[in-house]
């Protein structure tokens, strides 16, 4: 029996520092090259989510995280231009204070930006929905 052709996985961390503020990076690569957006990439064969979460923060902000709560999962066949993609949201935290944010891997720049601003931004993907959804909305 073939193997069906299903959406592929991602995560995308909303890391939550003091001062009200999230960390954004700016994108290295398409789609969105340039753009600002959450940390978070494609979950790897044979890890959870909540692993490549901790995976993808680390890897691409130099932040390790501890992750609160889970978020949302946003759907949308059409929020990745490259293909369908799924993606789980995580409300997450720096483990210490001693963390050295760095934009690594696939990020050009890293922001701590403060949450009040984030409605006038235009960021990458859907992100801006994630962050209301995660931080703005009442629930």
């Amino acid at each position: 029996m073939p193997i069906p052709i299903t959406p592929l996985l991602t995560v995308d961390a909303v890391i939550k520092i003091p001062d009200e503020k999230i960390v954004l990076i700016k994108r290295k690569n398409p789609p969105f090259q340039g753009q600002f957006a959450l940390p978070g990439g494609f979950v790897e064969v044979g890890e959870t989510a909540e692993e490549a979460c901790k995976r993808e923060a680390f890897e691409e902000t130099n932040i390790h995280i501890r992750i609160i709560k889970l978020t949302g999962v946003y759907s949308d066949p059409k929020r990745d231009p490259r293909g369908h993609t799924v993606t789980i949201s995580y409300l997450c935290e720096p483990l210490t204070m001693n963390e050295n944010p760095i934009a690594k891997t696939d990020a050009t720049d890293l922001e701590l930006v403060p949450i009040k601003n984030i409605e006038s931004m235009e960021l990458a993907f859907d992100h801006k929905k994630i962050i209301i959804d995660s931080l703005l909305k009442k629930k």
